[in-house]
């Protein structure tokens, strides 16, 4: 069976893996926030439930220490994270919007549409969650 082809039962995977990174993230000192409506304390978290009831989805952003020199090492010492500007594929990516897909927006321009120096995105995939968060704390170790 073709894992790209599962719906819900892959689904459900993308969306208990991402809590599981994100509520890792939230918790380490080198991340000083993350966005992600999954989250009991994000301030979209009522509204997620109510329109996304079955999951929050595996789309989230974060901020590391460090600024845009923090995110380029983290984006660039990942293993099992792909460095990629897709998302919602069956394997995680992580991007650095700053350096990527907002690199042509003035600094300011950036922070307006979320895409600050140290916003790290992550789009995750459907790995075993503890090899996703053993691979972010190996590179976040590295800041």
């Amino acid at each position: 069976i073709n894992a790209e082809y599962m719906g819900p039962l892959r689904m459900e995977k993308h969306c208990s893996n991402t809590l599981a990174v994100a509520r890792f993230l939230k918790a380490h000192p080198k991340v000083s926030w993350v966005n992600y409506g999954g989250l009991e304390d994000n301030q979209f978290h009522a509204l997620t439930k109510k329109y996304c009831p079955k999951g929050s989805g595996s789309l989230f952003t974060f901020g590391v220490v460090g600024g845009y020199e923090g995110a380029q090492k983290l984006v660039n010492s990942v293993n099992l994270f792909s460095l990629l500007a897709n998302l919602g594929d069956v394997r995680s990516l992580i991007a650095h919007p700053a350096s990527m897909m907002h690199r042509q927006l003035s600094p300011e321009q950036q922070e307006n549409a979320g895409a600050g120096p140290n916003v790290v995105r992550l789009s995750i995939g459907i790995e075993n969650p503890e090899d996703l968060v053993a691979d972010l704390e190996q590179a976040l170790a590295q800041l």
